[in-house]
């Protein structure tokens, strides 16, 4: 079982995404909490990617063509700090 932590910025923009996305991310934490994010691999609309640049070291998770998930994960353990969902501007 995976650890998933949500920056204060998160818990506030998932109040404010349409609803269909903020049930996509949901869906999205519930698949993580249970297999880990190398597990999204396996489900065709979250595209999981490494990101380069500042963000070094992120890895981002599409939830529809529009909205990322930009999240870290801690080493050695099995925790994620989603930093933030955001439009495709990174």
């Amino acid at each position: 079982m995976w650890d998933i932590y949500e920056t204060k910025l998160v818990t506030k923009q998932v109040e404010k995404l349409p609803w269909e996305i903020a049930r996509k991310y949901k869906a999205w934490i519930e698949i993580v909490k249970l297999r880990g994010h190398s597990s999204l691999l396996h489900y065709p609309g979250f595209k999981d990617e490494a990101l380069v640049g500042k963000l070094k070291g992120c890895r981002s998770s599409r939830l529809n063509l529009q909205f990322r998930v930009i999240y870290s994960q801690v080493k050695g353990k099995k925790e994620l700090i989603v930093l933030r969902i955001t439009p495709h501007r990174y």
